[in-house]
């Protein structure tokens, strides 16, 4: 199933977190925390401003991002978890 987000959302796919600490410890997954990296999946078109012209998005599909802990609403499509969240949850692109 293709899914576009709309007006000013965005879809995006959890990356996985690292399963060792910089020490050498390795993390059981009972204590990992969910990621708060994530790759952006699709864009919607923008949210319209008061005069009706579209804001242009600052992310695009491919962009690595980095959002907060409780940001976005799980959703599966097609068996995959992905989360949808505003572009404002999204706190920067990491290069």
């Amino acid at each position: 199933m293709a899914f576009t987000p709309l007006h000013d959302r965005v879809l995006v796919r959890r990356v996985e977190s690292e399963e060792k600490t910089a020490g050498g410890l390795i993390i059981p997954d009972s204590a990992k925390e969910k990621p708060a990296e994530g790759l952006v999946v699709s864009v919607g078109a923008g949210a319209k401003d008061d005069d009706g012209d579209r804001i242009a998005m600052d992310v695009k599909a491919g962009d690595k991002i980095l959002f907060g802990k409780w940001s976005g609403t799980e959703v599966t499509i097609d068996g995959e978890e992905l989360l949808i969240m505003k572009e404002s949850d999204i706190m920067g692109i990491i290069a």
